[in-house]
């Protein structure tokens, strides 16, 4: 025969003067404080007495005078042995499966019960929030460097594949298939698919797929200007980003529709981690409105280690713009 009580309140094993809901296998996380006990009222046995969950309830009747005293004796004092023997058996049970505090029985009742008080409640503490961004600057994480924000660009907020990208705010009808174009964009990623070293190499092998996608055929399969009809190289040449030794290329594009514009391939060493290769690409048209090409040179000078503020660019890191 099980010896588990049923489910009720009975006194909490771990905080004295407590109790504590028994749900008929485990003890819940529910207390509250002893309820006081009912007083006799011999006449009146339904009113004002409510007896506890789990307990027999005995009614004492009362007894004439010079009746017999001695079995209303016994019966309160069967009532008390069987309260101390449903109360040990509790005991024991909690002894046997340990106190976790998870119910894994009947639900705990609905019924109100006096919890135990919590303690008193301060006006409540903040979250620590993040550091203001800068707003004049970008962060690549991934590559451990920061980029200036050149006066009349800002921070994309969505992109595709992930990269980090810096653009012209406004948009323009694309002069040839229907979308959506802007005057300039930057975007810096870790070169992927290649063992190569070399930034000049990087930069060289870069630039054609940085042109194609900027004004040849998009990753959708559009042409926005109509695809590319011509390019030059402008200028290449090593440059110090961040203190560390970089190369780049530069083509003027020509397209069947529109005016064209600039592209350049960047590469260097990240300053973290495996010290793996970076590609910054710029993209600036050569429309009127469009943002100066010493952006460029602007961007590449204030590129940043993560966390240095004094490491700047070095030989090379001025380019020209070209006709």
């Amino acid at each position: 025969m099980s010896m588990s009580p049923p489910p009720g309140w009975y006194p909490d094993p771990s905080t004295p003067g407590t109790e504590r809901w028994w749900d008929g296998s485990a003890w819940s996380e529910h207390r509250r404080a002893p309820a006081a006990p009912a007083a006799y009222q011999p006449a009146q046995p339904q009113q004002g007495f409510e007896p506890q969950p789990g307990f027999a309830t005995t009614v004492v009747q009362p007894v004439p005078a010079g009746g017999n005293g001695g079995n209303r004796a016994k019966t309160v004092a069967i009532c008390a042995a069987g309260a101390v023997l449903v109360a040990s058996i509790v005991t024991g049970v909690v002894v046997l499966q340990g106190d976790d505090g998870d119910p894994q029985g009947s639900t705990a009742p609905t019924t109100s019960a006096v919890d135990t008080p919590s303690p008193t409640q301060s006006s409540p503490t903040p979250a620590t929030s993040p550091p203001d961004e800068d707003p004049d600057t970008i962060v690549d994480q991934l590559n451990g460097i920061t980029l200036p924000v050149p006066d009349g660009w800002e921070k994309a907020e969505n992109t595709v594949g992930g990269e980090l990208t810096l653009q012209t705010p406004d948009t323009y009808d694309c002069p040839g298939d229907p979308g959506l174009c802007r005057q300039g964009k930057i975007t810096s990623s870790t070169a992927t698919g290649t063992d190569e070293r070399s930034p000049k190499k990087l930069a060289e092998k870069d630039i054609k797929d940085a042109v194609d996608a900027a004004y040849d055929e998009d990753s959708i399969g559009r042409e926005p200007f109509g695809g590319m009809t011509r390019h030059q190289q402008v200028k290449a040449g090593t440059v110090a980003v961040g203190g560390r030794s970089g190369y780049f290329v530069r083509w003027r594009v020509h397209t069947e529709k529109g005016p064209g514009g600039y592209v350049q391939s960047l590469a260097f060493p990240s300053s973290t981690g495996s010290e793996a290769m970076v590609i910054v690409r710029f993209t600036i048209d050569a429309a009127k409105g469009a943002p100066p090409l010493s952006d460029i040179d602007e961007v590449i000078e204030g590129i940043r280690p993560v966390g240095d503020s004094e490491t700047g660019g070095g030989v090379g890191n001025s380019v020209e713009p070209s006709p």
